[in-house]
């Protein structure tokens, strides 16, 4: 059957497969997993996941991600060619971001949500805020000095100017 809702907490929980509409186009289909991990497009990532997919621009140089707002990390070798010298987009969900002191970008602590089994804990990089999941025993107040890293093969590659996935065939 099917069963519409604006809530996309529920459409991840309920349902087998799920349809993301933008402006009543149908944007993708798949099963919640697929559309999580493998968003379409930019509107895709931006709706589907609480906290949304981080989405910060940039593009790739040395086989790093060079941001806009000035840090570099390592991003997988796969997509590196389609990437080309075009303007990026760089997904990345908050539970692929991490603390570490030894990690190569600094940010500074803009906001810690509890949740009890985790915190969400919003950084602040320039102008940018990313969102990491964190241990809810990790001891973290606003404006704290961090530093933070990604894991490398969970970033998603969208061209900048369209919004398309480079996995999907922007």
């Amino acid at each position: 059957f099917l069963f519409v809702t604006h809530d996309q907490v529920e459409a991840m929980s309920m349902g087998d497969r799920i349809g993301v509409l933008d402006r009543g186009r149908l944007v993708q289909v798949g099963t919640p997993a697929e559309i999580y991990d493998n968003p379409r497009n930019t509107f895709v990532a931006r709706s589907v996941g609480s906290p949304p997919m981080n989405l910060l621009d940039g593009a790739i140089a040395g086989g790093e991600a060079v941001t806009d707002v000035g840090f570099r990390l390592p991003v997988a070798a796969r997509g590196h060619g389609a990437a080309g010298d075009r303007p990026l987009t760089f997904g990345i969900r908050p539970e692929d971001v991490y603390l570490d002191p030894a990690a190569p970008a600094q940010a500074q602590v803009h906001d810690v949500e509890n949740h009890g089994v985790a915190k969400i804990v919003t950084l602040r990089v320039g102008e940018q805020l990313v969102r990491v999941t964190a241990s809810a025993r990790q001891s973290l107040a606003i404006d704290d000095a961090v530093r933070f890293a990604w894991n490398p093969e969970k970033v998603v590659l969208f061209d900048r100017a369209s919004g398309v996935s480079l996995r999907h065939g922007a």
